[in-house]
């Protein structure tokens, strides 16, 4: 891997915003460059900040991960994005992850380096 990848987590709680922070800080190799509480802060940080993976919540009040995932692939960034939540993949998606330009769901209970790592190489083989 060339440089480190830089994310943006974005979750409107902050106890998983601290814990991708600790998983990010024991990854080699990825950056936490940003952190984002809602859908409209996330568009304004990954325009600002252009992070190569965006971490992001599925369920947020006001503007979801879903319509979040929909504008960031209109703003054209080149950014991967992976929802994550809670459980399986919630019925709140009703079309399939890359009509919405998404590369992968994960349960934020199997986030982990080796999982992370994993479906970055997944979708950015050399």
């Amino acid at each position: 891997m060339s440089g480190a990848v830089t994310v943006l987590a974005v979750d409107d709680q902050e106890v998983f915003r601290r814990t991708a922070r600790r998983l990010l800080d024991a990854t080699p190799d990825f950056e936490l460059v940003g952190e984002a509480a809602s859908g409209p802060e996330a568009l304004r940080l990954a325009a600002e900040l252009l992070p190569d993976l965006v971490l992001l919540d599925i369920r947020m009040p006001g503007m979801d991960g879903i319509e979040t995932a929909r504008r960031l692939m209109r703003m054209e960034l080149q950014s991967t994005v992976v929802l994550i939540s809670i459980g399986e993949v919630p019925e709140l998606l009703t079309e399939p992850l890359q009509a919405i330009g998404v590369v992968a769901h994960l349960r934020k209970q199997d986030l982990s380096a080796q999982t992370l790592r994993r479906t970055w190489e997944s979708h950015h083989a050399s």
